[in-house]
């Protein structure tokens, strides 16, 4: 996919296309530009000044060399003000101009890499976000219309023009190239419907998984989890004819099994809400509930291609919550793995009850730290709307290493209050330790806390990408549908964390 070629002059090589980053608003082109400018008899500058080509942050300018150089077409990639480009800002510049040049069914591409180095970054993050970007900004879900038997047009390779060191550029490439992959691979998972995505097909993915990257996989029947206690998971299950699975995934990367990084993701591949059932329209896009574990999944993919120094367990309780005479009901009392009874008051809370038990079990395998991912609430969209994660901690001093893994992937996350009084309510039951839905006033933080109830002592940090996991707008990064939102972040984590 990616060739690297240490070239003083990526202008005199023939592409299809070549892409080349503009910064600020030019006057006229200098320095590794002046050739182009040149061949183009300064013409280049007569349509910067005219508009025609533009510096403007994510404009894409597209002109036809007329055999000028010998590339066919210059993809001019606007940069913005230099000094105030972010690095996602750069990976959406990417991302744009890569989408814009797959219309036309460019095969092979250039890209005159040092024309995107500014002082913000070095050649090694723009072969990063190139790569990362292109994977992600050109993955579509083909889903399940009967297929055309015209050829597909997409870019096959990408020539990288520079003059640093190839071998690190290389490097670079491919980290930034495992984190997109690895967010494609979680954006499919949601994308498949339920009837084509069941616990046991997830449990089955997660396998595969393993097998590929030597992780210790471990999945638990419900005959396993009857032994265990592992009553809130089995309650949610109860009206199911698709049996539930408790998937487990191990990545030692320290000689001692210590300092684990425990990875909860919510695996519901389908919500009617139980009892409590769903809407008409809300019940529509429920496929998408398993969102939390896809993060996870996507997040060990990376740490298998990265193999960072760390231990990490994966633990993904995962089931559908469906209605039938069997099914659990609003009233309940059902009692947890780790002792705690718990009244049912709405059985569409039910992603926090599969979350305790999983919790406790990521606990069992020794997690010294937690992380839970889930779609979790529709209360934290009226909170935070529909572009923000809501998160809830019990340790700050961890919380903020997750919030640097999620600004350096560009996932933004905003940390939600959890006071005493939070906890007073979840509490607030006649007949069980907890209830499992005190109100809809502060709901995203209700559910949030009723899974720390299980965290107990251990340094947690909850995400609710209840908003974030699908987008129903096609983006410069990606198309509409599901977005693999946090997977870079807990890989990130992963790959970043210090002992607390």
């Amino acid at each position: 996919m990616f060739q690297f070629e240490n070239k003083n002059n990526p202008f005199e090589n023939e592409q299809e296309a070549i892409i080349v980053g503009l910064k600020d608003q030019p006057e006229k082109f200098s320095g590794k530009l002046e050739f182009l400018d040149t061949a183009f008899d300064h013409q280049l500058t007569e349509l910067v000044k005219s508009g025609d080509i533009s510096a403007k942050l994510k404009a894409v300018s597209k002109v036809h060399t007329f055999g000028k150089i010998a590339a066919k077409r210059i993809f001019f990639a606007g940069l913005g003000k230099e000094k105030k480009l972010s690095f996602e800002e750069l990976k959406q510049v990417f991302g744009k101009t890569f989408k814009e040049v797959n219309k036309l069914g460019v095969k092979n591409v250039g890209v005159a890499l040092d024309t995107f180095v500014t002082g913000n970054f070095s050649h090694e993050d723009v072969a990063h976000a190139l790569s990362e970007a292109f994977i992600l900004a050109t993955y579509k879900f083909d889903g399940y219309k009967q297929k055309s038997n015209a050829p597909e047009k997409s870019i096959e390779k990408i020539s990288i023009y520079s003059e640093a060191e190839s071998g690190e550029l290389e490097a670079a490439a491919t980290v930034g190239f495992a984190y997109g992959k690895a967010t494609n691979s979680a954006r499919s998972l949601v994308n498949l419907p339920g009837n084509m995505l069941t616990a046991t097909d997830l449990a089955n993915y997660a396998v595969e998984l393993a097998n590929r990257y030597e992780f210790e996989v471990e999945i638990l029947e419900k005959e396993d989890m009857e032994r265990l206690g592992m009553g809130a998971l089995l309650a949610v299950n109860k009206g199911s004819v698709e049996p539930p699975k408790m998937i487990v995934l191990k990545y030692q990367g320290k000689e001692e099994w210590k300092d684990v990084i425990g990875l909860v993701g919510k695996g519901i591949t389908f919500d009617t809400g139980g009892y409590s059932l769903k809407t008409k329209a809300g019940i529509v896009g429920m496929k998408t509930d398993m969102g939390g574990a896809a993060a996870v999944l996507g997040a060990m993919e990376v740490i298998g291609e990265l193999r960072p120094e760390q231990n990490v367990v994966a633990v993904i309780p995962s089931t559908d919550n469906m209605i039938s005479g069997s099914a659990f009901k609003p009233d309940d009392v059902i009692t947890s793995m780790n002792g705690k009874t718990i009244e049912v008051l709405n059985t569409d809370a039910e992603g926090r009850l599969v979350l305790a038990d999983a919790v406790t079990y990521a606990k069992h395998h020794g997690a010294n730290y937690l992380v839970d991912v889930a779609t979790l609430t529709g209360g934290v969209i009226t909170a935070l709307g529909l572009d923000k994660t809501g998160a809830m901690t019990n340790n700050e001093a961890f919380y903020e290493q997750v919030l640097e893994a999620s600004f350096e992937a560009g996932e933004f996350i905003w940390l939600l209050p959890y006071t005493e009084n939070d906890k007073k309510r979840i509490r607030n039951s006649k007949i069980a330790d907890l209830n499992n839905s005190p109100g809809s006033e502060g709901h995203a933080i209700m559910g949030g806390g009723f899974v720390g109830e299980f965290a107990e002592d251990t340094p947690w940090v909850h995400l609710d990408i209840a908003g974030t996991a699908t987008t129903k707008q096609d983006h410069d990064l990606g198309p509409s549908g599901a977005t693999g939102v946090m997977v870079r972040t807990l890989a990130l984590l992963v790959e970043r964390f210090e002992t607390i």
